[in-house]
């Protein structure tokens, strides 16, 4: 078998030029290709006509002045052939095919596959062209025959429609009264998601990421300060408690919301709104805002329990707020931070301590009078997060008292400014400030106990790195760290020679070369500068300081047993100072506390003597000594009076107390008593005793130069309680703008 070859580029050229054959051929004419342009069969050629006829006719053409043009040519010709049959035309093209067949069968075959309609031609080139018209109309759009006529209020119809729309999006008060009351009376979960949607475009609001919340997902719109205030405070007050009473859980339960029933059906909304809550608490900046959505967070935190990467996110905004907003913003993220992490105790504690410690390390690094009070804060609430698992807390503190007992060995081998500098600083006092603080709070607990001694280490050692007159304050700093750490632990720790130290050191003698009006206080420097080393207040307030920090840390050891023992070095060099010193002011504050310090040591001694005690057994000893502070000393009596009349003087300063004589206070009003002329008025014939002894006499008395009727006046004004006849109040009323 010989098989058919495959059509090749010449015979889809040969049917290309045989489509447009047929398509371009006039009316009642047949076109195709070579082969089958023929003359028909039946048809009989006409007969030749002589050359005379042929010139007639054309003569005949050419005086006609062309009244018949090319078209009327054209159409007489088309007439002509039209009158052709077409079953004749349809003999024909079938005689031609199968001519065709036999001559070309491989283009006849191309042509039965490819275009098969050139083959079962049998309809007329009109037919064919209506054919191909009608399917011309059928792919063009016909519109319905029941369109209304176009008016010009249709213009306005489209927008109408949109506002409607958006009107059904806007959120009302009205709406806003309707949700309150569903809220607290609806069962199910529909008006908390409303209520999540309308917070949700209530942020939008706010927020800037136009791309993240886009028209589409809001479900609602909110406009105006009004609306805003009124869906957050439908939010805050009214969606926690309708979330526990759709889960069913109450006030002081403290199942975890995701054992609930109905969990499953609230899960996503709550998602949202705690994804939202973060947004709103990281794009709000104002102090009144913040804390009213830290309150309902603190109160919505136990559901935080089923979102654990939610919580992590919170956290670490929370830490922000605790680290750099105002006061009462931070306490409020302080105790949310402390209820989310007292929830979730094995996967935040870690994480929050580290976060914790870094915010307080950084934002201690400059103290002054107005960022006192937020470091203390934040000291003291870190200890408070590091007591909750002692056990974690070991491993944070071991680990960052090594870091800075480094920092000091570096100091000490190497030398240079840099490394000196990395030790100090007011992060690496603040840092040593924070843990003796909480190893004092942790005295009794034995995992914290291995950490004292390196820790009294490293401080002794701060001390000793650079013993200069510049470094004297933080010298005191450091010295008051070791002595607030013995006064809550009993621990000893020698701090005595580092305080007397300084008044062998430095002289006191050398009189100052600047006068300063203002005292120089020690509290907020670390390294004083050579021009307030020459002032004279910088040599008093090193004797205040002493003094101070002498008499606290002698009243703590007052009760023991070596007082005497104790106190003698320092008793000698005290001693030994006043010989040396010529100052009466300093030498008036030692001495008076070496007074104390010596009667102190007499008392002891005279307890001591009455008691036969053996060395050896520490308990008899630990019980009179607590025998001896529960009878009082008389350091520590001396102490207590004047630590309260320090502490006054510095509340003082702190407060500047000076300025307060500016402000507006209450007075009390005297009315000037009015006295009565004997010319004027009616005259009493007999006036009362009473009035008399009120008025008072005036006394007539010579003059030293002899002048008569000399009137004296009273020496003070009297107070005119009694003539106070209902003229309204005397104190005067305040408003709060005043104050």
């Amino acid at each position: 078998m010989v098989k058919p070859k495959k059509p090749t580029l010449k015979m889809h050229k040969k049917a290309k030029l045989a489509k447009k054959s047929f398509k371009k051929a006039p009316k009642g004419k047949l076109s195709g290709p070579k082969n089958l342009r023929k003359t028909p069969l039946n048809l009989k050629p006409e007969p030749e006509s002589s050359d005379s006829e042929v010139e007639e006719f054309m003569n005949e053409l050419e005086d006609s002045d062309n009244e018949l043009s090319g078209e009327e040519v054209e159409k007489s010709s088309s007439e002509a052939e039209e009158e052709l049959d077409d079953e004749e035309l349809a003999e024909k093209h079938k005689q031609d095919l199968i001519k065709l067949k036999k001559t070309d069968p491989e283009f006849y075959k191309f042509l039965q596959e490819n275009d098969k309609k050139l083959l079962q031609f049998s309809v007329s080139d009109e037919e064919a062209e209506d054919s191909d018209k009608d399917e011309e109309e059928d792919f063009i759009h016909r519109p319905n025959e029941d369109l209304e006529v176009a008016s010009d209020e249709s213009d306005f119809e489209g927008e109408d429609k949109e506002e409607q729309e958006a009107d059904s999006r806007l959120i009302s008060l009205k709406m806003i009264k309707t949700w309150q009351n569903e809220i607290q009376t609806d069962k199910s979960n529909k008006t908390i998601a409303k209520l999540s949607q309308a917070f949700h475009a209530a942020l939008k609001m706010i927020t800037k990421d136009s791309d993240e919340l886009d028209d589409d997902s809001v479900n609602f719109k909110v406009e105006g300060s009004a609306v805003f205030n009124a869906v957050i405070q439908l939010c805050v007050l009214h969606l926690g408690p309708a979330v526990r009473k759709f889960l069913g859980l109450q006030s002081g339960s403290k199942q975890p919301p995701h054992k609930c029933k109905k969990f499953n059906k609230i899960k996503g909304i709550l998602k949202t709104y705690f994804i939202d809550l973060l947004k709103l608490l990281v794009g709000v900046t104002s102090s009144n805002i913040q804390t009213v959505v830290l309150k309902h967070l603190h109160y919505m935190s136990p559901m935080l329990n089923s979102y654990t990467n939610i919580t992590k996110s919170i956290l670490t905004k929370l830490i922000r707020i605790w680290g750099t907003a105002e006061d009462s913003v931070r306490v409020l993220a302080f105790f949310c931070i402390l209820r989310i992490v007292n929830n979730q105790m094995a996967g935040t504690l870690d994480i929050c301590l580290k976060s914790m410690y870094m915010t307080y390390v950084k934002n201690s690094k400059f103290v002054s009078i107005s960022t006192l009070a937020s470091i203390n804060f934040m000291r003291r609430s870190l200890v408070e997060m590091y007591t909750l698992d002692l056990n974690v807390a070991y491993s944070h503190v071991f680990l960052y008292i090594r870091q800075l007992a480094i920092h000091l060995r570096n100091a000490v081998t190497v030398k240079k400014t840099e490394n000196i500098q990395s030790v100090y600083n007011w992060q690496f006092v603040n840092s040593l400030r924070l843990w003796g603080m909480l190893l004092s709070a942790t005295q009794n607990k034995p995992q914290m106990q291995q950490l004292v001694y390196p820790f009294v280490q490293v401080c002794l050692g701060t001390i000793k790195l650079v013993p200069t007159a510049q470094y004297y304050p933080l010298r005191f700093h450091v010295v008051q760290i070791l002595i607030d750490f013995t006064k809550e632990t009993g621990v000893f720790i020698p701090v005595l020679p580092f305080l007397l130290e300084v008044l062998t050191s430095h002289n006191f003698n050398k009189k100052h070369q600047k006068i300063s009006m203002k005292p120089l206080h020690f509290t907020c420097v670390l390294r004083l500068s050579k021009s307030q080393l020459q002032e004279n207040g910088f040599k008093d307030t090193v004797i205040d300081t002493i003094y101070s920090q002498l008499l606290e840390y002698l009243s703590i050891m007052s009760h023991t047993i070596a007082f005497p023992d104790l106190s003698l070095f320092c008793v000698l060099q005290i001693k030994q100072f006043l010989k040396n010193c010529k100052m009466s002011n300093y030498n008036r504050k030692l001495k008076q506390a070496l007074e104390k310090i010596e009667q102190n040591s007499q008392f002891i001694e005279s307890e001591r003597a009455k008691l036969t005690v053996n060395l050896i057994d520490l308990k008899q000893i630990e019980g009179w000594e607590a025998q001896i502070k529960v009878k009082g000393t008389p350091l520590t009596a001396f102490y207590e009076s004047w630590s309260k009349i320090r502490n006054m003087k510095k509340n003082k300063e702190i407060t500047n107390n000076h300025i307060l004589g500016d402000y507006k206070l209450p007075l009390l009003k005297k009315h000037e008593k009015k006295t009565k002329n004997s010319l004027e008025g009616p005259i009493e014939l007999f006036p009362s005793d009473s009035e008399d002894e009120e008025v008072g006499l005036e006394k007539k008395k010579r003059g030293k130069r002899g002048g008569k009727n000399v009137t004296k006046k009273p020496k003070g004004n009297v107070v005119d309680e009694m003539d106070v006849n209902d003229q309204g109040d005397v104190v005067e009323n305040i408003s709060a703008d005043d104050w």
